[in-house]
This record gives structure tokens, C-alpha cells and sequence, in this order.
């Protein structure tokens, strides 16, 4: 969406120039203008280019003449478009930092020796609650099907189940793995309180993501609001960080149930 923004911002800003700087591009503003004012479109006469050599003269001597305008105009157009590629990542969204933390190395160690297998499904009716339903609407509905993530992300997520429950206390939960485009799409139009991604700009849709939250006396704790909830949380998002996993308590849109394991080349480069 960036890079669109910054093309058009410099299709506009070049067409600016060439209305400003030459006279060919003022005759053509003000056939435009005319043209406009009698809400019509007539054919426009565009500068003739049967004379190459001659035209290319007077746009030297223009650039010569309007050096520093010409200088200052291309340091416009060009410094926002450059930052605006440059800083932009396809397909993601803002707000969305990536975390930085490495993976500590003998949990490196443990991803690399057995294979963890999935937890016993929950019953469906635990996803049915007055709680679960005001916090995650439509939950009923996600997928849980630990099949469908990707081999690594599952592995370091079971991982992450494995070290919460043993060092810390916390039984963990699935509650959303793979999501389709169409449900994405679906959330979506419900509202930024629901999610701002669409239809593959989630990691979901590349069974690289998942939403979690605990596991506590038969039912589902999801809310933040809970003490327990919260520093179980936090402790979660430690945990998922050293499994070299980006964890959405750290964005600006804080969703700390959330893990993704960000692979190059899979959404952007």
C-alpha cells in the first residue's frame, strides 16, 4: 500500500513540475482547466514530439535555467518516495513490530531432540462462554486443528505449552491456529476491536500463527483484565520470544495471546 501511495505521489508530483516549469505542460493545464470548466473533455493537443532533437535542447536549457528549482523539486519528489519503499513491508501491517530477540540456545537445543504432540482437544462448549464470546466472537468457528500449522511453528509452540505449564503453573490453550481468507475477511469487516488484517495480510492464513490464552478450573481465561490472566500473559510472551517467535503483547495494537513465526519470503521479503 506504501509503495502505490509513493507512485502516485510521484506521478502527481512530476505532472506538478511539468505544468510549473514548462510551457507545453502550463498550454496543457489550461486546455485542462477549460476543458473542466465547461465540464466536457475535449481533444487535448498534446506537444508535438516529431522534433526530438529540438525538444530535448529546450528541456536543457529548462533544467539549466531552473538548476536549483529543478534540484530542490527532485529532492521532494524523490526523499519520500525512497523512504516510503524502503521503510514499507508488503502485505504487513503497521504497528506490527517484529521482535528481535534470538532464540536462547538450549531451547535451540530442545526444538532440535522430540517431537511434541498436540494436547487432547477442549470441548467445544468451553469456547460457548459469556467470557470467551465477548472477548472473541465467533471463536465456536476457528479452527483448532493442530495438523494445519506449519511442522517448525507447531513444534515451538507445543514448546512454549510444554515450559508454561512445567516452570510456570500455566496451562495453555489453542484457541485459533490456520484461519482462511474468507474468515479473515469475515473478522475483518467486524472492526479494528475484532482485527485490522485481511485476507493474507495475517500470518494465519500460513498456519504460521496462533492465538492462545489458559487453561483454568474447566474453563477458559482469556481477559488481560484477570491478574492471573495478565502475568500469565507476560511470562508467555518471555517464553515465546526465546523460541525465536514474534509475540503481539510488544505491538501497538497489543494482542498478548498471539505468537507468529515470521519466515522470509513467505509474506514479504
Amino acid at each position: 500500500m506504501l509503495i502505490l501511495i509513493a507512485l502516485v505521489y510521484l506521478i502527481l508530483a512530476c505532472s506538478a513540475i511539468w505544468m510549473a516549469l514548462f510551457p507545453a505542460g502550463r498550454q496543457f493545464a489550461g486546455q485542462l482547466a477549460s476543458a473542466v470548466g465547461r465540464w466536457r473533455l475535449p481533444r487535448l493537443r498534446l506537444p508535438s514530439l516529431q522534433q526530438p532533437r529540438r525538444w530535448w535542447q529546450h528541456l536543457r536549457q529548462a533544467i539549466v535555467r531552473h538548476r536549483w528549482l529543478c534540484a530542490a523539486a527532485a529532492v521532494v519528489v524523490l526523499v519520500p518516495t525512497l523512504l516510503a519503499i524502503g521503510l514499507s513491508h508488503p502485505g504487513m501491517l503497521p504497528g506490527f513490530e517484529t521482535s528481535q530477540a534470538a532464540p536462547d540456545a538450549q531451547i535451540a537445543a530442545l526444538l532440535e531432540g522430540e517431537q511434541l504432540m498436540p494436547p487432547a482437544p477442549l470441548p467445544p462448549l468451553a469456547f460457548t462462554t459469556a467470557e470467551v464470546t465477548l472477548v472473541r466472537p465467533m471463536l465456536v468457528d476457528a479452527s483448532r486443528n493442530w495438523q494445519m500449522l506449519d511442522a517448525q511453528f507447531r513444534q515451538r509452540l507445543l514448546l512454549a505449552f510444554k515450559i508454561m505449564k512445567e516452570k510456570h503453573g500455566y496451562e495453555m490453550a489453542l484457541l485459533e491456529g490456520y484461519r482462511s481468507p474468507a474468515r479473515q475477511n469475515l473478522l475483518a469487516r467486524m472492526g479494528s476491536n475484532v482485527t485490522n488484517a485481511r485476507a493474507f495480510q495475517s500470518w494465519h492464513q500460513y498456519g504460521l500463527a496462533a492465538d492462545c490464552a489458559f487453561w483454568r478450573d474447566g474453563k477458559l481465561v482469556i481477559s488481560e483484565k484477570d491478574p492471573w490472566a495478565m502475568r500469565g500473559y507476560q511470562l508467555y510472551g518471555d517464553v515465546a520470544e526465546a523460541l525465536g517467535l514474534t509475540w503481539g503483547g510488544r505491538w501497538t495494537m497489543m494482542d498478548f495471546g498471539h505468537t507468529e513465526l515470521r519466515v522470509k519470503g513467505v509474506m514479504h521479503p
